[in-house]
């Protein structure tokens, strides 16, 4: 389980987070929803390693994690896929796979056949270069290189963005199915509703740098919802 208590992020004079709470668990998927600018991404960087905290603790199954680097936690099984991909244009599909390696051992340096059947266009790429991929492509190995690590956190800053409709439609799919595995807390941001509510067993919503929704997927008024997600 994922545990977020009393949060309190600054970027110099200005407070990108305020006593967030957040808990996500390996039951499904945690959606974190909100407009631009109100601390999303701050949330998942600081949560992933990336953005150091001034005030409150990060739990990851049982252990403080607050004060480790990212690369130690990407060790611990917790894996981010940021806002705009950020994959080696440079490199080959297959390189881009292997980068993920970095965080595992020798013995556990592969590239499972589970990745392929997920990602099954990755399969026949695997030797062009990331920049030659679509936008929806490179999402795609973006996910595909966070899984490599094996993680048990799985971090997704807006998946769909910039991303055309089908391959919304294949990625939503694809979080559905590692989700129903059970064995991976998923904590996904989102600003479109519909792919949040269709995904989602439990959400938060954050305006301003709090949390001010938060329950269950079935509880989710979406009245309430889009008052913070419209601009």
């Amino acid at each position: 389980m994922l545990k977020v208590e009393n949060l309190d992020v600054y970027y110099g004079a200005s407070q990108a987070l305020k006593k967030v709470n957040l808990i996500a668990d390996k039951t499904g998927v945690t959606c974190v929803l909100g407009r631009n600018g109100v601390g999303k991404t701050s949330l998942l960087k600081a949560i992933a390693g990336q953005q150091s905290v001034s005030a409150g603790t990060i739990e990851w199954e049982g252990v403080e994690i607050t004060g480790m680097v990212a690369h130690a936690r990407a060790s611990r099984g917790v894996a981010y896929v940021p806002q705009g991909r950020e994959i080696f244009p440079l490199l080959t599909v297959y390189e881009n796979l292997c980068t993920g390696f970095a965080c595992l051992k020798r013995s556990e340096r592969k590239i499972s056949s589970d990745i392929f059947e997920l990602f099954p266009v990755l399969k026949d790429m695997l030797n062009r270069r990331g920049g030659d991929l679509s936008g929806g492509q490179q999402q795609q190995l973006a996910i595909a290189r966070a899984l490599v690590t094996q993680p048990r956190l799985l971090i997704l800053d807006e998946p769909t963005e910039g991303i055309q409709p089908s391959i919304i439609k294949d990625i939503g799919q694809i979080i559905s199915q590692l989700a129903n595995r059970r064995n991976m807390a998923i904590l996904l941001v989102e600003q479109y509703f519909e792919f949040a509510r269709d995904l989602a067993d439990t959400y938060a919503v954050m305006d301003r740098g709090e949390i001010v929704l938060s329950g269950r997927s079935d509880e989710m008024v979406e009245q309430d919802v889009r008052r913070f997600i419209t601009v």
